[in-house]
């Protein structure tokens, strides 16, 4: 379960910014009404999704990045040599190119919390620490710091005896690798703890099913599980599929797990950070219409874009909700009806402990009656180019009798594009660009 993630220095990221899933104290009867939207957490009430609001290039896409690039270097930065880059680009005006980014991550995991962070550039790992709270008081597990010179010594503190032969670790850590990292690749409990932590239960992005196993289970067996909660979700936008059937098909899958990184590809993710397995069949799925019960259509090549996106990402929401996953999406709801997008939600506030981040540009999600308030956050790019967040919970003046959708629309929140769409600018433009 995730607390608070922060990103500084990322993409559009210049300063600071913090998604912070501790519920804020709200006690309306609007947020009363919504009281499943938290997780109660020892007595304190954690938020079990998120939406990301924003103009286009108001930098939502590149917080989802930024996550994505720091789980990636957590699960492979042991498999970095000299000379390879991490792979993802530092605010580039006022002289930020030049200064580190930072990643934190506050989490639950088997009951215990943690502090996770680390400081970066684009070549070397400069700083890293980890904390824990075994007993309900923060306690050092270690904290690294390259900039104190090589002497791993004075580079590297522990504390007492959480992480066995803590200093081996340490000498055969890079600056090119995260510590984190190298302790899970040599067996160290903790280590492979919040290794998994993050390669299983922190899933940013999914792939096609034909590359994964979920849990084990082959999509086949996924499938035979879930296909009525599948027809249900495809019902809601009247789809006229009567049934799908799974075959296996012979096919030789050879994934690069260091290909570049890419969120969405024809309206279909194709990244993962889950490991793909390679095959020698592949499974294909066919659907059947009630027109014509008797002729099977490819799904992924002849069914809609809002079809295939929507039976892809079932099959891992699933697997976020029933075994208290944190799953992160940009655009989740790309070529979704809005009542499939508020379906996606729903399912994630019917679980008891599974978490969702994602963006969208569907402003009916801005519902005050769906999220509360502190549910909402927005995107802004501000003069400087840089992207900040905050969340409508940070708006005191608005009230929940109030309607929040219209009040973006209207600019209230900022977080829109200022664009003059009378026709007598467009004519202008376009006489503009005959007289050239």
């Amino acid at each position: 379960m995730v607390l608070k993630i922060r990103l500084e220095n990322f993409y559009s990221i210049k300063d600071e910014v913090l998604l912070d899933f501790r519920a804020a104290k709200i006690n309306t009867e609007g947020a009363r009404s919504l009281s499943a939207n938290a997780i109660d957490c020892g007595g304190e009430k954690v938020l079990k999704s998120i939406g990301l609001f924003g103009a286009n290039a108001s930098g939502k896409s590149n917080v989802i990045k930024a996550i994505a690039v720091c789980t990636r270097l957590i699960l492979d930065s042991h498999l970095y040599n000299e000379g390879k880059s991490f792979g993802f680009a530092p605010f580039r005006f006022g002289g930020w190119a030049n200064k580190p980014s930072v990643f934190s991550i506050d989490f639950i995991h088997d009951g215990i919390e943690y502090e996770y962070s680390f400081t970066l550039t684009n070549t070397e790992i400069r700083k890293e620490s980890l904390f824990h709270y075994p007993n309900g008081r923060r306690a050092k597990v270690f904290v690294r710091d390259e900039t104190k010179g090589m002497d791993k010594a004075k580079v590297y503190s522990f504390g007492d005896g959480v992480i066995h032969r803590p200093f081996d670790v340490a000498t055969n850590t890079s600056r090119k690798s995260l510590y984190l990292s190298r302790a899970s690749q040599m067996d160290r409990e903790l280590g492979k703890k919040l290794y998994n932590f993050f390669s299983k239960n922190l899933l940013v992005e999914f792939a096609p099913l034909e590359f994964k196993k979920l849990d084990g289970l082959s999509a086949s067996s996924l499938f035979a599980r879930n296909k009525d909660l599948i027809f249900h979700a495809l019902s809601i936008c009247d789809s006229d599929i009567s049934d799908i059937e799974i075959i296996q098909t012979p096919k030789i899958r050879s994934v690069n797990l260091l290909a570049p990184l890419s969120l969405f590809e024809s309206a279909i993710p194709s990244y993962s950070f889950f490991q793909p397995d390679t095959y020698d069949t592949a499974v294909k799925f066919l659907t059947f219409h009630k027109a014509d019960p008797e002729i099977p259509f490819d799904l992924f090549d002849e069914e809609s874009a809002g079809t295939k996106q929507l039976f892809n990402m079932l099959f891992y929401l699933l697997d976020a909700v029933r075994n208290g996953k944190t799953f992160i999406l940009d655009e989740f709801d790309l070529s979704l009806h809005t009542k499939l997008a508020d379906f996606v939600i729903d399912m994630f506030h019917a679980g008891s402990s599974a978490q969702f981040l994602f963006t969208s540009h569907n402003t009916n999600l801005i519902d005050v009656k769906r999220l509360r308030r502190d549910q909402i956050l927005f995107a802004n790019k501000k003069e400087d180019g840089s992207t900040e967040l905050y969340s409508l919970y940070d708006h005191k003046d608005f009230r929940e009798n109030m309607d929040a959708e219209k009040g973006y629309l209207q600019g209230r929140f900022d977080a829109i594009p200022i664009v003059n769409t009378s026709l007598s600018a467009l004519r202008e433009i376009l006489k503009e660009r005959q007289a050239v």
